[in-house]
């Protein structure tokens, strides 16, 4: 099973809006030291990042991270979730889905069009502060479009995206969250789709929405990543060689195996932002990063599992990935734990009449 990270600029961006106050309690919740806020190139679990935002939602009692200047109160997105689930189709259930977000929300709203065959959801944003503006849409992209996959369970493929800002630094998660075809700088963020699939059935049921929504948000910003691209289908691959059971193929290996040439398959992933060395480390440091918060593995056991021949060039390439070295980055997980606060896991409800409300996107 892949073992997905998201980068530290995602946990930044959720801390935003949060008094100073409140930030230590917060980041014990979800396991993530503050002392990762520092390193530009830290990365946390994603099942850290979705107890971030389950302790973010709690205290501000607004799912969106306090970015729109109306809150969206805790249990709006369970609310929204039952108010589509009987809609018949993806396309009622979207109309709905942006009607919802056009009331909890006063800032950023999406209007759907038909473009040619195409659907497009323009997003209309009044939000000013830039890093609010931007963190907001990418918060709403992922709600909307993880929603829609949910709905007729399966990915949908976003055919291009095109966002209003400029190119960030983290521009290569975007091919995971959304897809491929990417742009920046445009007028307005949007993205389109097959317009076909606004007829597909809603084949989800009051069970498997209780289920959706305990494992939200994971659910919602994780399980319908993009899998169809090149890098997707190389790191399925490399995937095998994790533990130390298979040797790493080489580029002209796997283009073998692709049953294309090997200057195709370099042109394809670096058209798609990356190279083969680079997903192979992306994978090995998601890898070791869950062995460190979730295993007692030494540290060279795991230097070993991931191919490495010698635990000193693990400990260079995880300080060149994380910003820390493993020992410390495991060191200061575990000074969490030791302090009481399990990491990744979901912040327990307050006690009756505390006046807070429980922590859950779900209902």
């Amino acid at each position: 099973m892949d073992k997905d990270t998201v980068s530290i600029y995602f946990v930044r961006a959720a801390l935003a809006h949060l008094s100073p106050d409140a930030l230590p309690a917060v980041l014990r919740v979800a396991g993530i030291p503050a002392e990762m806020l520092a390193h530009r190139q830290a990365r946390v679990p994603a099942r850290a990042f979705a107890a971030l935002w389950l302790a973010v939602a709690r205290q501000l009692d607004d799912e969106f991270f306090g970015l729109d200047a109306r809150r969206m109160k805790v249990g709006s997105f369970a609310l929204m979730c039952h108010a589509v689930l009987h809609c018949g189709t993806l396309g009622r259930a979207l109309r709905q889905c942006l009607r919802s977000f056009a009331i909890f929300l006063d800032e950023l709203h999406g209007e759907l069009t038909d473009d040619g065959g195409q659907a497009v959801i323009t997003l209309h944003n009044r939000i000013a502060d830039p890093a609010d503006r931007r963190f907001a849409e990418e918060t709403y992209l992922v709600m909307v479009h993880g929603l829609m996959c949910w709905l007729i369970g399966r990915r949908i493929r976003l055919s291009h995206i095109a966002f209003g800002h400029a190119q960030p630094e983290e521009a290569r998660e975007y091919r995971v969250m959304y897809g491929e075809d990417l742009a920046f700088g445009a007028e307005r963020t949007a993205v389109r789709f097959d317009a076909a699939l606004l007829e597909a059935p809603v084949i989800q049921t009051e069970t498997s929405l209780k289920s959706f929504l305990r494992s939200a948000p994971q659910s919602v910003f994780l399980k319908y990543k993009s899998t169809d691209s090149w890098t997707a289908r190389v790191r399925r691959r490399l995937r095998r060689c994790l533990g130390g059971n298979a040797d790493w193929p080489t580029l002209d290996d796997l283009a073998g195996e692709f049953r294309v040439a090997p200057s195709t398959l370099r042109r394809r992933l670096e058209a798609e932002g990356g190279t083969y060395q680079r997903v192979k480390d992306d994978l090995r440091r998601d890898a070791a990063i869950h062995h460190l918060c979730h295993s007692r593995l030494g540290i060279a056991e795991i230097a070993t599992l991931l191919g490495f021949q010698e635990p000193s060039a693990f400990h260079r390439a995880f300080k060149k990935w994380s910003g820390s070295q493993p020992g410390e980055y495991r060191a200061l997980r575990s000074g969490l734990q030791a302090a009481g606060q399990p990491p990744a896991r979901r912040p327990a409800a307050r006690p009756a009449g505390s006046g807070a409300p429980t922590p859950r996107l779900s209902d």
